[in-house]
C-alpha cells in the first residue's frame, strides 16, 4: 500500500492508497487545502471538523449544480430534437395530404 502526504489547512495528513494513485490524492488533497482556505478567508478558523464539513458541503453543492445544468441541457437537446422530428413528420403528411387532394381533384 503506497501513502500520499497531504497538508490540509497547516496540517500534514498521510493517507494510504493503491500505487500509482500518489500524485492524484495529493492533487485532490492541495485542491480541497485550496477550498478550506477560502473558507478560512470569508468565515475565519472554525477548526478542522467544522471547515472540513463546510468544505466538503460546498464542493457538493457545487457537483449537484453542474449536474442540474448538465441535466437540463441534455433535455433542451432531446425537446429540441422532438420538435425537429415532429416537424418534418408534419412537412411529410402535409405534401401527402396535398398530393391526395389533387388525385380528388382530377378524378373530380
Amino acid at each position: 500500500m503506497a501513502k500520499a502526504e497531504l497538508e490540509i489547512a497547516g496540517k500534514r495528513y498521510a493517507l494510504s492508497c493503491a500505487p500509482g494513485q500518489e500524485a492524484r490524492l495529493e492533487e485532490l488533497g492541495a485542491r480541497f487545502d485550496q477550498r478550506v482556505k477560502e473558507l478560512i478567508e470569508a468565515l475565519g478558523d472554525l477548526g478542522p471538523e467544522r471547515l472540513f464539513l463546510a468544505a466538503g458541503l460546498s464542493i457538493l453543492d457545487e457537483l449537484d449544480a453542474q449536474a442540474a445544468n448538465s441535466g437540463s441541457k441534455q433535455l433542451d437537446d432531446r425537446i429540441r430534437n422532438l420538435e425537429n422530428r415532429a416537424a418534418t413528420l408534419l412537412t411529410d403528411a402535409a405534401a401527402r395530404i396535398e398530393m391526395l387532394s389533387r388525385r380528388v381533384d382530377e378524378a373530380s
